[in-house]
């Protein structure tokens, strides 16, 4: 037995396979496409990735190439024919596949293996076929056959490739070994359904990207142009609000996975929606995720003092150095310090975050909080207010909601607060915001999710809220946006005026 040559056979077969079913697994994906994979492209190259995913004629061309590509250079390899030239044909589409998503300090280069840094699967696949291409043993094959009986023409018998039962038998063995594997797989398949998994594929699930109606519109806070639909942060940094279903917020950690994350953040961009509202510890990866895409999303980023240090301005600077493009004063944090008669605090913060040239927003889940605030003369430059309506089985009682609960005790009976209820006061809020003199974004329009998309939008917009913040996941995005133009374009009632 040739050891060496056996080993040699079993790296070239499996490389092949590996080809062959990614090939099949996308052939069999019904209007499988290379869109997303394109289209989410990153690093240096991004341009031409993202220029091939949006152009429809491409991947007309595209799609079935990559697909027969795969499947002909996996035939080739397992099957031990035409070894050179299919080498040569993978590594050139593995290393396609490495530039569209390169390992360069980000996070999205490897497929499905983890996170690694400029080595990932495809370099190594790539490296290992060009063994292949410079080396002259193939180990045992169909193109052996071909090889010895041009050998025995001239005469020249090669005891190692001669054409012997035997060694015929060990240069055919591929061929059976197919079959056995791809009897396998299509029981797999009909089991478990195809692998949706496979390389050059994102699966950002929902509604497609190309279902989209036409870009969330856009107005103003400030000198910034932000689109009405603004991608909230609650769901990115684990914060369910799920009322007694305690599991949530780690499901909801577990699916956001930073590549799962940044796959999202890609396609709200591609949406129109161009700003996300974040708590101030998402700021590093927002700050990440910018620098690996070159991204120019918008970001806000809310903060709040160090009362124990008297340092109300550590985070403001700190959001700052990360590059944020507006800074809020964090919902909850507004209503303690007012609560306890800290407006100084508030204004304090504003005043250092304007003069840092940036624009100040304040936000709060009691109504009174920005009541008081005006009363003494403290504006920002936008108020971020929940808003939504209370006609939700989960809602408890108004004659039982006290001003400043939002983050305080969650309890136990349904007819008091339990993490259910965000805005309080529906009708103090709308009066509220029906005179303010600065734009308002409206959030937790859905309170957690208790009231459906078309309903809680048209409400925040048609009782004055300029633009919404919403927690999406990925496959709720195209959805979202969707149903906020169809609200904007026939949104009735609405007396406000447009504020940005």
């Amino acid at each position: 037995m040739n050891w060496k040559k056996l080993v040699i056979t079993v790296f070239r077969m499996a490389i092949g396979w590996h080809f062959f079913y990614e090939g099949i697994s996308k052939l069999f994906i019904a209007d499988w496409s290379a869109t997303s994979y394109l289209s989410h492209s990153t690093g240096p190259f991004a341009g031409f990735y993202h220029w091939m995913g949006s152009s429809e004629a491409l991947l007309n061309v595209i799609d079935p190439v990559n697909i027969a590509a795969l499947i002909l250079i996996g035939l080739a390899l397992f099957l031990g024919v035409f070894v050179r030239l299919s080498a040569v044909g993978g590594v050139v589409l593995l290393l396609l596949y490495y530039f569209a998503y390169p390992p360069f300090g980000g996070i999205l280069a490897s497929g499905t293996e983890g996170n690694l840094y400029i080595v990932n699967r495809n370099l190594l696949e790539a490296l290992a076929l060009l063994y292949f291409v410079f080396v002259t043993e193939k180990g045992w094959g169909v193109y052996a056959l071909f090889h010895s009986k041009k050998e025995n023409t001239e005469g020249a018998i090669n005891v190692e490739t001669s054409n012997s039962r035997r060694e015929a038998l060990k240069n055919l063995a591929a061929i059976p070994a197919l079959g056995v594997l791809g009897i396998g797989a299509f029981r797999d398949q009909k089991s478990f359904g195809v692998d949706t998994l496979s390389g050059a594929t994102i699966q950002v699930g929902g509604v497609d990207i190309k279902e989209l109606k036409k870009p969330v519109p856009m107005g103003k806070i400030g000198p910034h142009e932000i689109s009405r639909l603004i991608a909230g942060g609650n769901l990115i940094g684990g914060w369910a609000h799920s009322r007694d279903l305690h599991y949530v917020p780690s499901l909801f950690r577990a699916y956001n996975t930073e590549r799962k994350i940044f796959e999202t953040l890609m396609l709200l961009e591609k949406t129109g929606v161009n700003t996300i509202n974040i708590g101030f510890p998402t700021n590093e990866l927002m700050a990440k995720y910018k620098k690996v895409t070159g991204s120019k999303i918008k970001v806000i980023s809310q903060v709040h003092p160090d009362m124990e240090k008297k340092d109300y301005f550590v985070n403001i600077d700190k959001a700052i150095d990360l590059g944020v493009d507006i800074v809020q004063v964090q919902g909850n944090w507004c209503d303690w310090l007012v609560r306890d008669n800290r407006l100084d605090v508030i204004e304090k913060m504003l005043d250092r975050i304007r003069t840092q040239g940036y624009t100040a927003g304040l936000a709060s889940h009691t109504v009174d909080s920005l009541i008081v605030c005006e009363e003494n003369g403290i504006v920002p430059d936008y108020y971020m207010k929940t808003m939504h309506h209370d006609n939700y089985w989960s809602a408890h009682p108004r004659e039982n909601r006290v001003p400043f609960e939002v983050d305080g005790k969650k309890f136990a009976d349904h007819n008091k607060f339990h993490d259910n209820c965000f805005c309080l006061f529906p009708d103090k809020t709308v009066e509220f915001v029906q005179r303010a003199t600065v734009p308002v974004m409206g959030f937790k329009v859905l309170a957690a999710g208790a009231i459906q998309p078309e309903d809680g939008f048209e409400w925040a917009f048609r009782n004055g809220a300029d633009f919404i913040c919403v927690g999406m996941f990925d496959f709720q995005v195209v959805q979202n946006a969707n149903i906020t133009n169809d609200v904007l374009d026939k949104l009735q009632g609405r007396t406000r005026k447009w504020f940005g």
